[in-house]
């Protein structure tokens, strides 16, 4: 009986579809005229560099890529230089060589990725994660970014963790998980995070599943899932200009969260979103950048002559 029961998940997946993808294929399917690679910490990074102008650094989540700022890059590139990253654990990029997916390995990461790249004063955003590694990153380089953007923000230590986070900490599930990830996995995670189901399309939920089939991915999602985040100490110590986007319905993290970001640093603004989710800037692209672009525009000139 044991021995059937072992067979279980292979014959699942085959159903499935749970296989690792070839990285050639999914570069085939990911990559694009703007795609780059750049060896970091040992690693090959994904990247992509469009536009011009002060440079904006955009940073995803747990799950995600680069993509996640596809809509943000066409709003944004014609007036900004933006960069964007695959980080280490996630799209083409993969795993990195330490296993370690703690605050202070991605400010480290990050900051070998910033000086290779000879980012002069960069405009950091991130996105869940991705704003704990800005916020982070922000309090570690205070003097080598400009201005500071949280989108539904990770720092904060949370009272519950995202269903994905428990069961990747249970022992023999998360094993399971490793090797048997179904589509239907991940679109239930994508409706979790979205605010409006609608929004969830058949092509977002295959990106994320096929992005997560490239070998080592998923033993680098659990090794992320398991690693303890400490929460940074010095969040009031932060002077930089800031902006915090929250999602009102966000299920992962509470808009609490952003409020306590805007309290807690004092040269903030916080801007909230009836009815979006955990990532605003997918689900509502044209909002958020717009907001976005009027923080970061020069205020209008006083006098009797302004506005003409």
């Amino acid at each position: 009986m044991k021995k059937y029961l072992s067979l279980l998940p292979i014959l699942f997946c085959l159903q499935t579809g749970c296989a690792h993808i070839p990285l050639d294929k999914l570069k085939e399917r990911y990559t694009d005229e703007h795609s780059r690679f750049i060896m970091v910490k040992g690693v090959n990074v994904h990247y992509r560099d469009q536009g011009t102008g002060d440079t904006l650094l955009l940073i995803h989540g747990t799950g995600a890529s680069l993509h996640t700022w596809d809509r943000w890059t066409k709003i944004l590139a014609p007036r900004y230089r933006v960069v964007r990253l695959d980080l280490p654990a996630f799209g083409l990029t993969g795993p990195s060589l330490e296993r370690d997916y703690t605050y202070p390995a991605y400010v480290a990461f990050m900051d070998e990725f910033i000086t290779t790249l000879k980012l002069a004063d960069p405009i950091i955003a991130g996105n869940s994660l991705g704003g704990g590694i800005a916020l982070h990153y922000s309090i570690t380089h205070p003097k080598k970014i400009k201005k500071l953007v949280l989108i539904d923000s990770g720092g904060y230590h949370l009272d519950r963790q995202p269903m994905i986070f428990r069961l990747g900490r249970v022992p023999l599930l998360n094993q399971l998980i490793k090797h048997v990830t179904p589509r239907f996995m991940v679109r239930k995670n994508l409706l979790e995070v979205y605010g409006d189901p609608s929004r969830v399309t058949d092509t977002l939920v295959n990106r994320y599943h096929e992005l997560l089939l490239r070998r080592g991915n998923r033993q680098a999602m659990l090794d992320r899932m398991r690693q303890l985040q400490q929460q940074p100490e010095n969040i009031p110590g932060i002077s930089m200009p800031t902006l915090i986007l929250w999602g009102e319905a966000d299920q992962w993290i509470p808009l609490k969260n952003g409020h306590r970001f805007h309290r807690e640093i004092k040269n903030s603004r916080l801007i909230t979103y009836p009815g979006l989710g955990h990532v605003p800037m997918e689900e509502a692209p044209e909002k958020t950048a717009s907001d976005l672009i009027d923080w970061l525009s020069p205020p209008a000139p006083s006098g009797i002559n302004a506005g003409k």
